[in-house]
């Protein structure tokens, strides 16, 4: 069993008094089902589970009327023993609500009753082109939370590294003591393994389970293809070739020197007015982040963002690295990357920022000055330089000697080394990118 955060986010919500029905979101076999249930069954004395994508005739019960309870009836009659409804101690589950759009609309019936809590999860929605929309969205009425794959201190979790020493890793950070050469080593291996793994759960436990990459390497690719052909069956038939081709262009974007994203890249002479929206349906779905170039390192950064020019990067390492060639697994363990591992540790720092819930900047001038990414940290904008092991940090180095002209007075470099500090620039090993949660 793989312990998940979301776990501690739904007793929060079913221990305020104020609550209200629940959404998970998030990207298709991020463990949104398994956590849901799991919590069910532990803190509820009846569990009623519908999902509308193996089930599509339980739609038909919210055709009709919503008064809850007409709802309750045909639900009981629909599923006999496994409906018990009883006010304070039954949590009515709705699977893939996107199939379903009644039931989201049904939502605000159910929180105006109050006797039953509900949770509804889905994969795909505010798509564009689903096509299934409800006809009337209950605001105010419900709560959305975002569900990721496991993010690396979950995966820190799931191999037996315990929450004492991630606290005594974030005493170390606070100190900028050094860690103990044993431990240093054990979590850079842990580093590269979740380069390769990723966190789609059932990855995860395979890893854990067996150490099978050959294994891991079907689910992923599996999952990949379950991400296509939702692109093919979902979305609207003009924009099906474009999707999948932006898409599959993630891997070729990154390879190049310059990483901002190119519809030229994705196809000769392409244009934003045809691949925009494709784009916008891959980021809608949960599969990539986009990382915005900002005009100037200043904070707000999301007002300083450059809407039209921007990075991006797959949601979760593992499922990037299965888009590369096979082999590229064993060359990450073995660290021998050559010139693609830059792309691969960018996009392993853009999945643990973006998992934390930071939207992802990066900061990039035609004279040449280019920063990996740019973060509010402990109230300051604080550049990011990734390298896999070490390297120049020339662009860094300029900024922090003009503070006049970019105000920033600090910097982190994230690489293979340990805690040290020269200057203004903090250097960190590229394992502790979780740590830096203070905005």
């Amino acid at each position: 069993m793989l312990e998940r955060k979301i776990t501690q986010t739904l007793l929060e919500w079913k221990q305020s008094a104020t609550r209200k029905p629940l959404i998970v979101k998030g990207c298709r076999q991020c463990g949104k089902t398994y956590s849901v249930r799991q919590f069910a069954d532990t803190n509820y004395e009846h569990v009623v589970y519908l999902n509308f994508y193996e089930n599509p005739d339980y739609a038909s019960v919210f055709s009709g009327s919503l008064q809850i309870d007409h709802i309750i009836m045909l639900l009981s009659a629909l599923l006999g023993k496994d409906a018990v409804f009883e006010t304070g101690k039954t949590i009515l589950i709705l699977d893939e609500i996107q199939e379903c759009p009644e039931a989201r609309t049904a939502l605000k019936f159910f929180h105006n009753d109050g006797r039953f809590d509900v949770i509804g999860t889905g994969s795909l929605l505010g798509v564009k082109g689903y096509g299934k929309e409800p006809k009337s969205v209950p605001v105010g009425s419900e709560t959305i939370v975002e569900m990721h794959p496991l993010d690396f201190e979950e995966f820190l979790w799931a191999n037996d590294i315990s929450k004492q020493i991630i606290d005594s890793l974030r005493e170390a950070l606070a100190a900028e003591r050094p860690i103990a050469d044993a431990l240093h080593e054990r979590l850079r291996q842990l580093l590269l393994q979740y380069t390769v793994v990723g966190g789609m759960p059932e990855a995860v436990w395979t890893f854990v389970k067996s150490k099978q990459m050959d294994e891991v390497l079907r689910i992923q690719r599996d999952i990949i293809r379950s991400y296509e052909d939702d692109m093919v069956k979902y979305a609207e038939k003009a924009d099906k070739p474009h999707i999948k081709e932006c898409f599959q262009s993630i891997p070729k974007q990154l390879s190049k020197e310059n990483k901002k994203f190119q519809y030229s890249v994705v196809k000769k002479h392409s244009t934003a007015s045809r691949y925009a929206g494709s784009l916008q349906w891959i980021e809608d779905a949960g599969i990539i982040q986009r990382c915005y170039n900002l005009l100037t390192t200043e904070l707000p950064l999301d007002g300083n963002s450059i809407k039209d020019s921007f990075k991006v990067y797959m949601s979760d390492t593992g499922l990037f690295i299965s888009m590369l060639e096979d082999g590229t697994q064993y060359d990450v363990l073995q660290g021998n990357l050559y010139m693609y591992k830059g792309a691969i540790f960018e996009n392993l720092v853009a999945d643990i920022f973006s998992k934390m819930g930071r939207k992802l900047y990066y900061f990039s001038k035609d004279s040449g000055l280019e920063v990996d990414f740019v973060i509010r940290y402990k109230g300051e904008c604080t550049p990011i330089e990734v390298k896999a092991s070490s390297g120049n940090i020339k662009s860094t180095k300029t900024i922090l000697s003009h503070p006049d002209k970019y105000h920033v007075d600090g910097a982190i470099k994230l690489g293979d080394y340990n805690i040290g500090r020269s200057g203004s620039i903090l250097t960190l090993p590229l394992y502790m990118a979780f740590l830096l949660l203070q905005v």
